[in-house]
């Protein structure tokens, strides 16, 4: 049994080609909130850090300065009015410093008006179905078939021989570069949730109810995501893909699939 549970974790710590970078933090991602979101993170996480640093100091110091072995005498008094107050103040403003940069961003995340391009994203069991509103295209998204063949019991096709395993996509999201792209998210079964780190977007798909997201990517390239909500047996074979490209590609994109691309200014204009 002990041999069986060895081999068992040298096999866990030993695929990193099959499974994903491990990472201790969130990204900064590659649109400008994402980038502000990972900037909130870091300074709350600090203050946490600075809190900890500050009660476990005076606790740990309070414990060893008046220990009964050194002689110290405990105190008479029942309460201090300065104490509560002081302690009741310092977090109030605390929380309000993190409070006011939080807000505004949030506020932030949720303006999605004035959009350069919209599309509606739809859950399934399991897979995504992308619907362009003003280009006429539309398409499902479902695991590639490298990834399919490499997750059957049985199969020939080795997951640690495939590269971004359980994570791409026959079909992948495509948007330009620089422009704001609206998402609205629905669901035609269960409840999913589309979730792309990179692009700081965890937003719930919810049968008969549609949630509006937004982005703007700053720099092209492939973009991976999960399915985020538990949405049954093959919930770990629902990835995202979104494909971040220059205007000109995407318009090139577009008409080969039949569509009518608008046409977005570059970001150099």
């Amino acid at each position: 049994m002990i041999r069986n549970l060895a081999l068992g974790l040298i096999g866990i710590f030993s695929a990193g080609a099959a499974r994903a970078d491990w990472a201790l933090n969130m990204p900064r991602g590659v649109t400008e909130l994402s980038q502000e979101t990972y900037d909130l993170h870091m300074m709350v996480f600090w203050v946490c850090v600075a809190i900890g640093v500050v009660v476990f100091g005076v606790m740990i110091y309070s414990l060893v300065k008046h220990r009964k072995s050194s002689g110290a005498e405990p105190a008479k008094f029942s309460h201090s009015t300065m104490a509560e107050v002081v302690w009741t103040a310092i977090p109030v403003v605390i929380l309000l410093a993190m409070a006011i940069p939080a807000a505004e961003t949030m506020v932030r995340l949720e303006d999605s008006r004035d959009p350069d391009m919209t599309v509606v994203a739809t859950g399934y069991q399991w897979k995504w179905h992308y619907q362009y509103q003003d280009e006429g295209v539309d398409f499902y998204s479902s695991l590639a078939r490298p990834s399919l063949e490499a997750r059957r019991l049985g199969g020939n096709t080795d997951p640690f021989s495939v590269d971004n395993y359980l994570l791409d996509v026959d079909n992948p999201l495509v948007v330009p570069v620089g422009a704001k792209v609206r998402l609205l998210l629905t669901s035609n079964d269960v409840l999913h949730a589309w979730w792309v780190p990179e692009l700081a977007i965890k937003k719930d798909a919810i049968p008969g109810i549609v949630n509006e997201t937004w982005f703007r990517a700053e720099q092209t390239g492939t973009f991976r995501g999960q399915c985020a909500e538990l949405c049954g047996k093959d919930h770990g074979y629902m990835p995202i893909v979104v494909q971040v490209v220059e205007p000109d590609a995407f318009q090139a994109w577009v008409e080969t699939r039949g569509g009518d691309a608008p046409k977005f200014a570059s970001n150099d204009e």
